[in-house]
């Protein structure tokens, strides 16, 4: 079976949301990090480090909730899987919510929102939305 580490921190960050827990912690890798880094930028979660203890390293994300412990994230979906992936153009790039939720794209310039994809005039595969 081939594991798809880009289900495993989406499904990972849903079922930590979902249980109101402050902190996720998952192994590391480049694309966890970017996706975090994007999600931290976009307002989602609070704050995300890379943890060097023992063998591996892991990624650590902090969950950002409202005042009244509502949730930020309040919903997450992938688009794009292993077994049937999922390209956007620069001309259709996907609106999440009518452009309240983020799109995370990854490109020949790396992952970015769709929104700055659109400003970029490139197009890419569509990872996931977040909103």
């Amino acid at each position: 079976m081939v594991s798809d580490p880009v289900a495993d921190l989406l499904t990972r960050l849903r079922n930590a949301n979902l249980a109101r827990h402050e902190r996720v912690l998952l192994p590391c890798s480049k694309l966890k990090v970017e996706i975090a880094r994007i999600l931290q930028q976009e307002g989602y979660i609070e704050d995300f480090a890379v943890v060097h203890e023992g063998q591996f390293d892991e990624l650590s994300i902090t969950l950002k909730y409202a005042d009244d412990r509502r949730r930020v994230i309040t919903g997450i979906k992938r688009i794009s899987r292993p077994g049937r992936r999922v390209y956007a153009k620069s001309d259709r790039l996907p609106k999440v919510l009518g452009g309240l939720g983020t799109a995370i794209l990854s490109t020949p310039s790396g992952l970015i929102t769709s929104r700055e994809a659109a400003t970029r005039g490139i197009g890419g595969e569509v990872l996931c939305f977040v909103w």
